[in-house]
């Protein structure tokens, strides 16, 4: 899977958060997130701030089983004029409890992969961030740039939570649909070193799997890794070729109907 340097994603998640909090500011508290139609600005600010503290505190406190997972949320400041000093303290209070020490020790993976708990968690916030952070520009019409790096160890973690049994339990459905008798996908990042932004996707009876690298596929996505992340994140349109510079060579529908099925977490 492709790992970002821990120092590097702690301060993404900080310098992203940022972008995040300029954007919400310029958008407004009731602006509306075309990307995630359901939701406001207060919305977006109020998850992302609740989700980095929710996620410090199982670092700081080593917890190791899911019963015990933290009930009570962060609250979010009632005047906006607080929201970007709010969410520099959750990005900062996340990003130290992810510090050196804690990346290997015991703590609860909800993915149940081969990852540590703390590095699951330190890429889920980053991820989180990420792509409200997307959210957030697109209702303040401004510009979100994503390292290519930090993009492409996001899609691995993306497509690791898809194929995870955690998946499979909570998202049954999902999990159902992407099945299939064999067929392959295969996502190319046109701006990362070697195969690390290289993944093809395998859909068979007993559930979808993937890995790094390069094959014969029926559909090959390429593109620059952030546009293949907010493609895969259903932030921008698979089709759109202006819009995202991305191609698709190959069975476009089986592309289509991946994306339409894998609705993830941080919608």
């Amino acid at each position: 899977m492709t790992e970002l340097n821990a120092d590097h994603a702690r301060r993404a998640i900080v310098e992203h958060t940022r972008h995040l909090a300029e954007s919400a500011a310029a958008a407004g508290p009731d602006a509306a997130v075309p990307t995630t139609p359901k939701w406001t600005i207060t919305d977006l600010v109020e998850h992302v701030g609740q989700t980095q503290h929710w996620v410090a505190e199982i670092i700081e406190r080593r917890i190791t089983d899911p019963t015990q997972l933290p009930t009570e949320m962060a609250v979010l400041p009632t005047d906006p004029r607080e929201w970007q000093a709010w969410l520099s303290e959750s990005a900062q209070r996340v990003a130290s409890a992810c510090s050196d020490d804690a990346l290997d020790a015991p703590v609860f993976n909800a993915a149940g992969d081969e990852r540590s708990g703390t590095r699951f968690w330190m890429t889920s916030v980053l991820n989180e961030t990420v792509v409200h952070g997307f959210d957030a520009a697109i209702a303040a019409d401004r510009p979100a740039d994503v390292d290519a790096d930090i993009a492409a160890a996001l899609i691995s973690n993306h497509l690791a939570m898809l194929t995870s049994p955690t998946w499979e339990m909570l998202r049954s459905e999902s999990a159902h649909a992407i099945r299939g008798t064999g067929q392959t996908l295969q996502w190319l990042a046109t701006d990362t070193a070697d195969d690390a932004g290289a993944w093809l996707v395998e859909r068979r009876p007993d559930g979808a799997t993937w890995q790094p690298g390069t094959q014969q596929a029926d559909v090959t996505v390429t593109g620059p890794a952030r546009s293949l992340l907010l493609a895969l994140t259903r932030r921008l349109p698979l089709t759109d070729r202006e819009a995202t510079n991305i191609s698709v060579d190959g069975d476009t529908d089986l592309a289509q109907h991946w994306l339409d099925n894998t609705a993830h977490v941080s919608d």
